[in-house]
């Protein structure tokens, strides 16, 4: 049974990672019109009319989130391989218990990185564009957090009930 709970707290491992870098690297966090026409913006680029142009001025919240996002990234990555070790090391192994710690990082830097998003979108671009709303590309990126969240109080779940039981006594060879 502990090892189907590692396994499950490892897919969803897996998945929070591939919608991390899905997130970061699409272009669709906001959807908006500009001058009538459709618009998107993601971390990287901005698109106008299907258009689209690299953000060419440095904003300090969309530089924080990206940072925070790629932080999201390596964290999940190096929870995700951590937590793999429970499949050749046991769950008792102390590089399950450094991903979980790992993933939990992960989402809460994905947490910081939307956090920050979400409060300057509503404050500056809700006042500048009055058709808007969040994209999908930002939706998945929540949908990783839970995912990150779940999968490291899983990995950390399963090392600490794994080190409350008692090991089997050991039978000499006669």
């Amino acid at each position: 049974m502990l090892y189907s709970l590692a396994g499950g707290g490892t897919l969803s491992g897996v998945a929070a990672l591939v919608l991390l870098i899905v997130s970061t690297a699409t272009d669709y966090w906001m959807q908006y019109r500009y001058s009538g026409s459709p618009a998107n913006q993601g971390l990287w680029r901005f698109c106008i009319n299907h258009k689209c142009h690299a953000h060419t001025i440095t904003v300090a919240f969309w530089d924080a989130t990206r940072a925070f996002m790629l932080l999201s990234v390596v964290s999940c990555f190096a929870g995700v391989i951590l937590g793999l070790s429970a499949f050749t090391n046991g769950t008792k192994s102390k590089l399950v218990r450094s991903g979980g710690i790992a993933l939990l990082l992960s989402g809460f830097l994905a947490l910081l990185a939307l956090a920050i998003y979400t409060g300057v979108t509503v404050q500056f671009f809700g006042k500048r564009f009055i058709d808007w709303r969040f994209s999908w590309s930002y939706i998945l990126g929540w949908v990783a957090v839970i995912l990150t969240f779940a999968a490291g109080t899983i990995q950390l779940y399963l090392h600490q009930k794994n080190m409350a039981e008692p090991s089997a006594p050991s039978v000499p060879d006669s």
